[in-house]
């Protein structure tokens, strides 16, 4: 496990701002989905809209109104999708919206330059908003008994995962049969609490979810039935955000002399152990999870895993992997895991936007205790074993008073590109906040 730094460095970056986009929502703003291929966010509003942005010249695209009766608490892209964009919403009407618009905004990024449509997606030409008519409210999914506060898509796009102020998680899986058909597969109610957020597995039909009841909860299929696999416990107050690291992340290597020995014992207990879990609470604080390979579950010595980390299932064990140097002095409301770089930013309602590296120790030495791997790896040769490198968290870019005064709701990774340019696309943090503000920064 990493522990939380007791020295913090001076960050080494900042967050620069490139622009806001606009115009913005008049009343708060709750999230920011980025498409999951193109240059394009969406974000949600109080005011019962949707909006998309472009992330070439950060203008607005489309406005979808007209399906909820409350606040549009969350949206989502749904993945895999060609010819057509989909997007699920959830709002405090209690109602899931499915909306379908047919051109997909272009086929690719690369399209955006060379097929004309530059000036909608915001090219060096006047913005023509789409007229709102060209997104469809497809169909309407009842079911939850008071506010959705989370949707995510299953990595294949055929499950969509919902979840409410009623304590509930709903599972629904999209038909596919051109008649817009979704049919319910599970309702999961297990938390004690408001359940705030629900997140899939990056390449797995694994959904992560987080509650007021200040627990983390896993759920997998078994058989034809859904179920919990694992409960996690450790945060000290409600868990407001929770997202799955990259399957390839790699940790950075700037103190090690043996960067290629070092690599292949993380890639090694990598796959052992899967994609790691990060989560942010009510109590200020950031934690890594990650899941203990089979072998480990079994060995004697697993029952003196303190209960607080136990699952209440028989299935996985999830134990803590660090805890991220403090810097929140209020609620931590979202984190977003970079898939590109393995950084991890986190904001809150102190209003400060923080980012966080992770790095192979100052010592190289891995940890002691082996990872039996022919127990879990498909690619391991029997009897072969994993060392796990050791690594530390620190605070590369703080930004305070990101929207003035205003809590900062939501910030989530996504790819801007360059006027014209197919080549740049560079990575960049979109943040949300409480005046209906949507800042775009860089980090330099």
């Amino acid at each position: 496990m990493t522990a939380p730094l007791t020295v913090q460095t001076p960050p080494k970056l900042a967050l620069a701002l490139v622009s806001d986009l606009t115009p913005p929502s008049l009343e708060r703003t709750w999230l920011t989905a980025p498409h999951p291929s193109l240059p394009l966010v969406a974000t949600c509003s109080s005011d019962k809209t949707v909006r998309v942005y472009s992330l070439i010249n950060f203008r607005l695209l489309s406005t979808i109104s007209g399906g909820h009766k409350r606040s549009v608490r969350t949206c989502a892209w749904k993945p895999n999708v060609s010819g057509e964009s989909v997007l699920a919403t959830g709002s405090f009407d209690a109602t899931v919206g499915i909306w379908r618009r047919w051109d997909n905004y272009g086929e690719s990024a690369t399209s955006i330059h060379n097929d004309g449509n530059a000036a909608r997606l915001g090219g060096d030409e006047d913005v023509v908003q789409d007229e709102d008519e060209e997104w469809r409210f497809a169909v309407l999914l009842d079911g939850h008994d008071s506010e959705v506060k989370s949707v995510s898509w299953s990595a294949s796009g055929m499950l969509l995962a919902t979840c409410s102020r009623d304590k509930s998680i709903w599972i629904w899986e999209d038909l596919d049969d051109g008649d817009n058909n979704f049919e319910t597969v599970a309702v999961m109610q297990e938390h004690e609490g408001d359940v705030k957020c629900v997140a899939w597995h990056p390449t797995e039909e694994c959904l992560a979810s987080g509650s007021y009841d200040d627990t983390i909860r896993i759920w997998r299929e078994d058989i034809d039935d859904w179920g919990q696999v694992a409960c996690i416990r450790g945060h000290g107050g409600t868990v407001w955000g929770i997202d799955w690291e990259n399957v390839e992340n790699m940790p950075f290597l700037s103190y090690s002399e043996d960067g290629s020995r070092l690599k292949e014992e993380w890639e090694k207990w990598h796959i052992l152990s899967g994609p790691r879990l990060a989560s942010c609470s009510h109590d200020r604080s950031v934690r890594i999870w990650r899941r203990q390979p089979r072998a480990q579950m079994n060995a004697p010595e697993a029952s003196a895993i303190p209960s607080i980390i136990r699952p209440s299932g028989t299935d996985e064990m999830w134990e803590e992997d660090a805890v991220l140097p403090h810097a929140h002095e209020l609620s931590i409301y979202a984190i977003a895991w970079s898939r590109r770089t393995g950084l991890l930013a986190s904001v809150g309602a102190d209003g400060r936007i923080v980012v966080y590296e992770e790095r192979f120790s100052v010592s190289s030495d891995v940890e002691s205790q082996p990872i039996d791997a022919s127990a879990e790896s498909p690619n391991s040769t029997g009897g072969a074993s994993a060392l796990r490198p050791s690594t530390e968290w620190n605070i590369v870019a703080i930004m305070d008073g990101a929207h003035g005064i205003y809590e900062i709701n939501h910030v989530s990774w996504a790819t801007r590109a360059d006027r014209g340019r197919d080549d740049i696309k560079e990575e960049v943090l979109v943040t949300t906040a409480d005046d209906g503000s949507i800042n775009v920064w860089t980090l330099k």
